[in-house]
């Protein structure tokens, strides 16, 4: 089914929804809204039929002088900007997804930068839970760059805690997924989190 099929699907249930909530579907400012709410949900939700490894299809690799055997120095790429949709009550979630690996120093394969970005909008854009979300990213990179280890860290703000129930509208949710050796030695790990406080100053100046 394509996208517009499902487009066509979508409105009127949309609209029964709509209706269902008490309002007029036919008034002047919701007359459009099913349209318009099922495009947005088709765009939220996106990345369900997308394949992360196409993203990171894209690889180089870097001759021994430029990494060489032993080396465990690592490629950060930080404040990467995601909105997700939680699937329990289909609220935004935005926040931020810091990501770091060390490649492998036998095939030295490393991915565009920006793939990185890539991945994580193809995850975000899905129904999703915050935790499940940074696991899958770290997955789909150790399973195809291969690194030596991979470490991710997602920062959100859930508008399911901010605008219904507990409301706490100062609290954010942090999360982290680790692969390889940001398993085996904590010392990569306080490195990481040592370049992101860096960071953050830098960004305070």
């Amino acid at each position: 089914m394509n996208r517009a099929q499902r487009l066509e699907k979508l409105k009127p249930l949309l609209r029964e929804v709509l209706v269902v909530l008490g309002e007029d579907p036919d008034r002047e400012g919701l007359r459009r809204t099913p349209e318009r709410w099922a495009d947005a949900l088709l765009t939220y939700t996106q990345g369900t039929l997308e394949d992360p490894q196409e993203h990171l299809r894209v690889i180089f690799q870097l001759n021994e002088d430029d990494y060489p055997i032993g080396s465990e120095d690592m490629i950060l790429v930080d404040r990467i900007e995601f909105t997700s949709t939680c699937e329990h009550h289909l609220a935004p979630m935005h926040g931020l997804v810091h990501i770091a690996y060390i490649p492998n120093p036998q095939s030295r394969v490393i991915t565009g930068l920006s793939k990185l970005s890539r991945v994580v909008e193809v995850f975000a854009r899905r129904l999703q839970v915050q935790e499940r979300m940074t696991q899958q990213i770290a997955r789909a990179i150790d399973e195809h760059l291969n690194p030596l280890g991979v470490i991710v860290v997602a920062q959100a703000v859930h508008y399911c805690m901010i605008a219904r129930g507990v409301e706490q509208r100062a609290s954010s949710t942090t999360t982290t997924a680790r692969r390889g050796l940001f398993l085996d030695k904590p010392d990569l790990e306080a490195k990481f989190q040592e370049y992101l406080r860096l960071r953050l100053d830098a960004s305070k100046v």
